[in-house]
This record gives C-alpha cells, structure tokens and sequence, in this order.
C-alpha cells in the first residue's frame, strides 16, 4: 500500500494536483534497512531446521541477506561451482544441493580480481564522490560501458583509471557498478558505485523507479511539435522490435514491459517545444520511444524521428545550423536525487543544460 501511495502522489505532484500534500502525509516510508557491508575470507553458516531442504546458493543468499552482507545468489553460485563452499567440511559444487539442519557451512570469498577492461585517463566531470559511490556529468558521445564497436574509450575505462584501488569490487572483480546508463548521445547526470554494497543498496533503489524510494530523475528535451496539453503520462509497454533488436518500440500488453513516462511542457519554441520528463520505469529508450510514440519525437534523434526530418527544412538558417551542430538526440539528465545507500544522506543534484543545448533552444525561439 505504501508504493502505491507514494507513485499515486509523485504523479499527481507532477501534474500540479492540490491532493498532492494529503497523499504524501497519507504515506509514510518506512526507515531504510541497515547498510550491505563487503565481505572477504571464510564466512561461516549454520542453517536450521527452517532452512532445511531449500537450495544452497538460495539459503545462503537470503542468510547473507539477512546478515546484511553483499553477496548476491549469482556470485555465491560461482563461488559454489569453483569449489570455494564446503559443507561440514566436505566440498561441493553444486548450487542445487539440498541444505540440510545442523550442518555448518563455510563460504571463501576471495580478493576481488582486477578489472578486465583497462584503465583510461578520460576526463570526467565528478560533482560528488565519497569511499561508496560518485556521481558524474556525462558528456554526450561517451559510451557508458565497453560493447561491440566500442571496445575501449568508454566511461567504464575512464572509471578504472580514475578510481584505482577505491574500487573495492562488484561482483567479485574490481570495477565501476553501472546500475542506469544514458545512451551515447544524451547528456547528463548518472551515478556509479564504487563498492559491492553501494552497488545492492542502488540497484534496488533503481529497480524501484522512485515509486516508493528516494530515487528522483528528471530530463530535458526538445521535440518536434507542440502537444495538445500542457502535460501527460505516456503509459505503455516497450518491447524490441523483432526485425530490428536494437531498435525499441511500443508493443501490445504482454509482448513488451511495463514503461510510464510522464511529461511537462516548460516552453513552447515555435516548431518545437522544451520539456521535462520524469520516469516511473527505466526501459531502454525509453523517453525517446515515448514521445515518439505521442507524436512529438526528439529533435535530432535519426532512430526515432526519421520521419521528421523534413521539419528542419521550415526552421530558419540559425536554427538548422544549431540542430546540425547539436548532432544528437536533444535529451539531457538534469536532475538526479537519491538517498545514499550507506549512509542514507539525502543527495540531490541539477547539470545545467550543456552549451549545444542552450544554442539550439535560443535559435528556436528566434525561429
């Protein structure tokens, strides 16, 4: 009951609604759960009769969990299967192994491996950064993590660098924990952990979307058109298109997830409008697909508003030549808040807009 009423209030706040307040003050959330802390060497468990006959990389998931140590039930199935778990001192290898009462069973965690990707000395923009987590202003054209065509020269590389030793380990290898990207092209804010239990504490609050969390996000972005009101909600499901996997789309209810975007006009300029945007779920594309969806797609986004781009032949010679110079889709992450997993201080951040940004929404209101 508490999410529901936190996600009722956050949209009604979001739409201007005067129930908002009472909504609020009718939810309240309960106090945070005690920090994941990293764990290394032998760690000892005793199952009870309770535990008896549940798989072992389960029960040693959720007995890690309720001891509030950073071991997911992924990594305690590696480190079952590379013969690093012994039960009454008897190895094992298998993670479906029954757990049995009274038995006693040691987990050896080792130091976490060095990272694979290599380190590069890539400049960041870091507006906050403590032992657990940073936050950091990314720049358009930088890719988040290495893939296919983009083996190096990514954000991760330039993390490695940057962080050195602080990295303690995700997932038993020293490197940044990406719990969100940002797509090459848009700009903005995004945060990364540092350590294992930053890593669990975020993933959750991202998995949650803010419903009934701390997490806030908000975007920028200028779309083609101006819409029929002054604000909305675009609920529908995303799914990849089955022809074209890299490409994401609108899709009937049960070929695709949950995606909620809600959206604010905050100027109209002409051919185009600036708006916010505010996530409730974080589907790849999302924002992009959404308002190309509505009719109104991202200025200078070629994968979703192909369609549009005759619409820049009625813009006047300053604003076709700041579209042109933008190269992107016109898409920023302007505000990111969340409550820090380990220490639970509130932390809020605002990226203004970057300056090829700025310079196309001037020309357009000249336009």
């Amino acid at each position: 009951m508490v999410a529901r009423m936190n996600s009722r209030a956050k949209r009604r706040a979001w739409s201007g609604s005067r129930d908002a307040a009472a909504l609020d003050a009718a939810s309240s959330p309960s106090p945070p759960a005690p920090a994941l802390s990293n764990a290394s060497g032998i760690l000892r468990f005793e199952p009870q009769e309770a535990d008896a006959g549940g798989r072992l990389d389960r029960y040693l998931g959720l007995a890690a969990e309720a001891r509030r140590i950073a071991l997911s039930r992924t990594r305690l199935r590696a480190l079952i299967e590379s013969g690093r778990v012994s039960v009454d001192s008897a190895l094992t290898l298998d993670p479906s192994q029954p757990v049995r009462a009274g038995t006693v069973i040691n987990v050896d965690t080792p130091p976490t491996a060095a990272p694979k990707p290599i380190g590069e000395a890539i400049p960041l923009a870091i507006v906050f950064e403590d032992a657990h987590l940073l936050v950091l202003d990314k720049p358009a054209g930088l890719v988040v993590h290495p893939a296919p065509g983009h083996a190096d020269g990514t954000l991760v590389n330039a993390l490695i660098a940057h962080c050195g030793d602080s990295l303690s380990g995700i997932g038993g290898v020293r490197r940044p924990g990406i719990v969100h990207r940002l797509d090459k092209d848009t700009s903005g804010l995004l945060v990364v952990a540092k350590t294992d239990a930053a890593h669990h504490g975020l993933s959750d609050l991202f998995a949650d979307h803010g419903r009934s969390g701390s997490l806030s996000r908000e975007y920028r972005a200028v779309v083609w058109g101006a819409p029929d009101r002054s604000a909305g909600t675009v609920d529908a499901p995303i799914g990849r298109r089955p022809r074209r996997p890299t490409r994401m789309a609108v899709v009937g209810d049960g070929h695709g997830r949950e995606a909620i975007t809600h959206w604010r006009v905050e100027e109209a300029l002409g051919e185009a409008t600036l708006i916010r945007c505010r996530l409730e779920t974080g589907r790849t594309h999302q924002i992009r697909v959404h308002l190309a969806h509505i009719g109104h797609p991202l200025l200078g986004d070629s994968t979703y508003g192909s369609g549009f781009k005759s619409k820049a032949a009625t813009l006047d010679a300053d604003a076709r030549s700041a579209l042109s110079d933008l190269g992107r889709q016109a898409l920023h992450a302007a505000h990111l808040g969340f409550e820090h997993p380990i220490t639970g201080q509130p932390l809020a951040f605002d990226s203004p807009l970057p300056a090829d940004f700025v310079l196309l929404i001037r020309s357009l209101r000249g336009n």
